[in-house]
């Protein structure tokens, strides 16, 4: 749409009087609105990021190679960032949201701390390895999804005398600092006490369908730290032989909080999908930003006309407001996506917006090929 001939949109041609009544406000470090209304109130949604996917068997020999570079006792943390060309600026994957691949060594166990923002775990390979969070110590298995909410003591270990445990690293770093509300504190004592029983909220919270009487659990995040993959899995697998799912997401679960039925945590929400054996979505788009782990399977998905080839362990993103539609290539076996997003943001705030494909029976055109 052309501003320029849209009644009720900001065009002022420039003038010497105007110019130089500009110069004379930014004296005052004041401003003009007519100047940048057209590009502080678009018609629709312009996301900064762009849409990318990070290959897996590109990156974990580097992610390895950081085991002989950098001591854990040294960073803090041994993770390998995966940054949006176009947010460089804060360090996001896509909007504001961030996150990385981390790898620990047999052996290692990195101190406590904690900060304000909230963070999520989805593990990818290796044994042994587990998070204690508030004096509870998880253990950790492939495709597990783990959290541990904002201002919460939290550390990372690996007990196994196998190899080097990796897994994906989300936070939403980027939308707090925006905020300029972030917090970061160090354990006095450098390691928790572990308090609880192993998995204790797993044991009291991991039962589908039921819940305790907690009267007490009034935070604003789940009390269940850790959803396993086996019993997603088989969620998904029974929802399979119950429905059709979703024409754009396929068979989609969300991640709740077994005490509200809302978003595991305040500012992120997390999903699991299946793609039958074959299937193609319909393209959707909505306001939100949006990180995909493939966690089984292989596929393309077509993220704003560009097609992304993927196959296990690959992740990728959907900016806000891009259409998307998935294909899994498989024409046996169904593929999964694992993925965590801003939504509980975007819906607190009643900003969240959905729109389905009209053209082209729902299915977008391949305007241009992959890039990375």
């Amino acid at each position: 749409m052309n501003d320029d001939n849209v009644e009720g949109r900001a065009r002022v041609k420039h003038t010497p009087q105007l110019d130089a009544y500009y110069e004379e406000l930014a004296e005052y470090d004041a401003g003009a609105l007519w100047t940048v209304a057209n590009d502080i109130e678009p018609w629709e949604p312009k996301a900064h990021s762009i849409p990318m996917i990070w290959r897996y068997r590109q990156l974990r020999p580097l992610v390895l190679q950081s085991l002989e570079l950098v001591r854990p006792e040294e960073a803090g943390r041994r993770v390998v960032m995966l940054v949006n060309p176009k947010r460089h600026d804060v360090s996001a994957a896509v909007g504001l949201l961030y996150t990385g691949l981390q790898v620990m060594n047999p052996g290692e166990a990195a101190s406590a701390h904690r900060h304000m923002a909230s963070a999520l775990r989805f593990i990818i390979e290796g044994d042994g390895a587990y998070t204690i969070v508030e004096g509870e110590r998880v253990t950790l298995e492939r495709n597990d999804f783990v959290i541990t909410p904002n201002g919460t003591w939290h550390e990372h270990g690996n007990d196994s005398g196998s190899g080097p445990c990796i897994w994906q690293d989300g936070l939403d770093i980027p939308l707090i600092n925006t905020l300029e509300a972030n917090f970061y504190e160090v354990h006095p004592d450098l390691h928790q006490r572990v308090g609880k029983p192993l998995n204790a909220s797993c044991k009291t919270y991991g039962h589908a369908g039921v819940r305790p009487l907690e009267p007490d659990w009034r935070k604003a995040y789940s009390p269940l730290l850790k959803y396993s993959w086996s019993h997603t899995y088989e969620a998904l697998r029974q929802y399979a032989q119950a429905s059709e799912g979703s024409p754009f997401d396929g068979l989609m679960l969300e991640y709740v909080n077994p005490m509200t039925g809302g978003p595991v945590m305040p500012t992120m929400g997390a999903h699991m999908q299946m793609l039958r054996a074959g299937q193609a979505t319909r393209a959707h788009r909505h306001t939100g930003n949006v990180i995909y782990h493939v966690a089984k399977g292989s596929g393309y998905s077509i993220i704003a006309g560009q097609r992304f080839d993927w196959e296990e362990h690959d992740i990728f993103c959907v900016p806000s407001w891009a259409w998307h539609e998935h294909v899994n290539l498989s024409r046996d076996d169904d593929a999964c996506l694992f993925s965590f997003n801003d939504f509980p943001v975007m819906k607190s705030l009643s900003i969240y917006r959905e729109e389905a494909y009209a053209l082209n029976g729902g299915h977008q055109l391949i305007t241009h090929g992959q890039e990375n």
